[in-house]
Formats: C-alpha cells, sequence, structure tokens
C-alpha cells in the first residue's frame, strides 16, 4: 500500500472519473468501491447504496475519488503531471482529457470535463528546463509560453536556437 494517496473530492462523478481514467493508462485499475451505508445517509446527504469512494491505480500510482457532493471544486493549484515518452501519446492524452467539455490551458495544462487539472508533458521537458545554458531555457520557455499543447519538436528546435 502507498502511504500518501492523492484524494479527488467529486460531486457524484466518481466512479466515472475513476473508470474513464483507468481508460487512458497502462497499469490501471479500479481496486475497490465503497458505497453509503444508512447510519451516514443524513450526515452525507447521499443515498445508502450510492457510491462513497473510488479506489483506483493509474500506472501503478494510487488515489481515491470521493462523491463528497458540490461543497469543494477542483482548481489549478494542484495538477496531474503526466510525462510521456512519446509525442503520440502526449497528443492522445490531451485529445482523450479535454474531449466533452475539458478546456485547453496554456503550456501543456488541461482541464478534464470533471474540472481535474492535468500537465501533458514530455520526459524531455525536465531536461530542458533543468539545462545549465540560461539562453538555450530561455528560448525554449519563450516557445512554450506560446503553446497550449506541447508540441516537444518545436520546443528542441527553440532549445537549439
Amino acid at each position: 500500500m502507498q502511504r500518501i494517496v492523492t484524494h479527488l473530492w467529486f460531486d457524484t462523478q466518481a466512479e466515472e472519473a475513476a473508470r474513464f481514467y483507468v481508460s487512458l493508462f497502462k497499469n490501471s485499475r479500479v481496486k475497490a468501491i465503497s458505497r453509503y451505508t444508512k447510519s451516514v445517509e443524513a450526515v452525507a446527504g447521499k443515498p445508502a447504496g450510492s457510491v462513497m469512494t473510488v479506489s483506483f491505480e493509474l500506472d501503478g500510482q494510487e488515489y481515491i475519488a470521493l462523491n463528497g457532493g458540490p461543497n469543494f471544486k477542483f482548481n489549478e493549484a494542484i495538477s496531474l503531471l503526466v510525462q510521456c515518452e512519446s509525442q503520440e501519446e502526449m497528443d492522445r492524452l490531451w485529445t482523450k482529457l479535454t474531449e466533452n467539455g475539458g478546456q485547453e490551458q496554456p503550456c501543456g495544462w488541461l482541464k478534464d470535463k470533471y474540472g481535474v487539472s492535468w500537465q501533458i508533458s514530455h520526459v524531455a521537458l525536465e531536461k530542458f528546463i533543468y539545462d545549465t545554458d540560461t539562453a538555450k531555457v530561455d528560448r525554449m520557455m519563450q516557445a512554450m509560453l506560446k503553446m497550449k499543447k506541447i508540441d516537444v519538436a518545436k520546443l528542441q528546435q527553440a532549445a537549439a536556437g
């Protein structure tokens, strides 16, 4: 069991979101679903038998999704960073996560249809950002600031000058 687990608060879409996320990544699965009981029905405002939490894994990383009601909303202060191995993987995830109401954001960020913020990045981006040649980093950053979905080839061109 993972010691620190990301916990995501949804209104009523915990199971739907978990199943959607699991469909996007290899080595992913829904582990367990808990349901509201009669004793917490009045306190939680959720009918007994409805989904309370969904435990799931995305590429081996554990998460819990909670149907907690409309009290809290996601925002960009926390995001899920996916470091992809290829432009094709980035394009696939970007398309899937922005369809049906998702929103593109600058610099490889997006919000999915549930309001969860994601960063769809490439493993090479870390190398670019931490390069000791500050002029190269600045060129790459200038190029990235003009993008929504990251284009690794264009970032490589910009970094090269």
